[in-house]
């Protein structure tokens, strides 16, 4: 939230331009989503040796999605040259998802019940192409921004 209220200025304190943004932000998120597509444990943030409980294992896991640099990226290309209700309703969603989050992950042991590990995967697998193709959609937008392609 902090990004999404402080985007701008962060923009104007470093003089970052929205197309060097937009590129550097889907090749991270296109990073995270082709690891996703590979069934690898993404690199971006790992914990070496986590010393928790195997039953919240999933958690660590998610972290670089839910919390790390692809997430803050995408905040803040969303309210770049936005009008502040623009912000209120960004705010409002990532709330929204946060809530459902965590009623996913306290829900996890009977959702993996339901659907099976293998089930589970597929589903990994197919957010990791959806992740990926942001990513790349942004890249595009950066690249049309900068060309001022139409």
């Amino acid at each position: 939230m902090v990004f999404v209220v402080l985007g701008k200025f962060i923009f104007e304190l470093f003089g970052l331009t929205i197309p060097a943004f937009k590129i550097t932000g889907g090749i991270l998120i296109f990073y995270v989503g082709f690891e996703m597509l590979q069934s690898k444990k993404s690199a971006v943030k790992h914990l070496e040796n986590p010393s928790i409980d195997e039953n919240i294992a999933v958690s660590p896991l998610a972290i670089p999605i839910l919390a790390g640099p692809g997430t803050i990226v995408t905040a803040m290309n969303y309210v770049t040259k936005s009008e502040y209700i623009h912000i209120v309703i960004v705010i409002a969603v990532f709330a929204f998802m946060c809530l459902l989050t965590y009623l996913f992950f306290r829900m996890s042991d009977k959702i993996v019940k339901v659907f099976g590990a293998n089930v589970i995967s597929v589903i990994g697998k197919i957010m990791g192409l959806i992740i990926a193709i942001i990513g790349t959609d942004m890249i595009i937008e950066g690249i049309k921004i900068s060309f001022n392609l139409n």
